[in-house]
């Protein structure tokens, strides 16, 4: 299978330096894409009375950041040519997020990796985060330490085979070919999570006047089992991702069964799908999606639709 291949790779730091962990897997992706990384700092004006020291306090941000970077190679004893650095500093007086926003509508980049900030319980993510989730258009990833070592990763892809219509099932080929390289690239495991249910079992178990037998009800049920296993067993086939992966088909609600899951199993990497409606300015995440990732402590690698349009502008 050809990997699943980007061009563009963005890190963003808001230049608090202690993300070595989110770097290592920046570079680790930058360098099996055989792509440069670039780095963007975004950092917040300075207020009008320390105006003076403005340019000093951008240079130093700066020269951290180089540390940063150095200590990042070493640890993944990477040669200084392995992955070349592009640095931008921005000194902004907007939201964060949307200034990331812009520098990927300007420049094309076609990935955006940030150091993950979780929410109070160290599950979810905060407001930059879902800014980005919600109105960025490239694929995000929101990074978080892994639990096991860099090169023995667990990942961990939800889909829904029961796709609405054809840009669905794009979104859903195109998931499980990005968790495929990305476990060949970090050289972990990957595991398929996909729910299934019989949505209309408790509404005509208890409805007196629908007159089904147990016997059919169970028929339904079984069917419905069958159905959801072909539909994903297909869409596998068609991704082409081969066979070096677990299938987990799970009965019931994914908002509870994939926090469940990423939890039990110490996911390092989350691919999951998010839901907009095509041509339409900003970005709508379905009600599944923001269960999920107000429950998971893991890294999260999120793509949108194709079609989605930014409500942001370049300029």
């Amino acid at each position: 299978m050809t990997m699943r291949k980007f061009n563009d790779i963005l890190y963003v730091t808001e230049g608090v330096f202690n993300e070595t962990e989110g770097l290592k897997q920046a570079m680790k992706l930058a360098a099996a894409n055989q792509v440069s990384l670039d780095v963007l700092l975004v950092y917040p004006a300075l207020p009008k009375t320390q105006d003076t020291y403005s340019d000093s306090y951008g240079k130093y941000l700066q020269e951290q950041l180089s540390v940063e970077l150095e200590k990042t190679r070493q640890a993944l004893k990477f040669s200084s040519d392995k992955v070349p650095l592009r640095v931008v500093r921005q000194k902004v007086d907007i939201p964060p997020a949307i200034e990331v926003i812009r520098h990927v509508l300007k420049e094309g980049d076609d990935l955006v990796i940030k150091e993950a900030e979780p929410g109070e319980n160290g599950k979810g993510f905060r407001s930059t985060d879902m800014t980005l989730l919600r109105k960025c258009p490239s694929a995000v990833w929101l990074a978080r330490p892994v639990k096991h070592d860099l090169g023995k990763a667990s990942i961990a892809v939800a889909v829904d085979p029961e796709n609405r219509d054809s840009r669905e099932k794009a979104l859903s080929i195109r998931l499980l070919q990005l968790s495929r390289s990305m476990a060949d690239a970090f050289e972990g495991s990957l595991s398929i999570l996909s729910c299934w249910d019989y949505e209309l079992e408790q509404f005509l178990r208890y409805k007196a006047w629908a007159n089904i037998t147990e016997e059919e009800q169970e028929k339904n049920i079984r069917e419905a089992d069958a159905d959801h296993q072909t539909s994903l067993k297909a869409l596998i086939e068609e991704s082409g991702i081969g066979l070096n992966h677990k299938v987990h088909r799970m009965r019931g609600n994914p908002d509870m069964l994939i926090p469940e899951f990423v939890e039990k199993e110490d996911v390092d990497i989350l691919v999951m799908g998010t839901v907009a409606r095509t041509g339409v300015l900003g970005f709508l995440i379905g009600n599944t999606a923001e269960n999920i990732l107000s429950e998971i402590s893991c890294s999260l690698m999120a793509l949108k639709p194709v079609g989605f349009v930014s409500p942001v502008r370049a300029y």
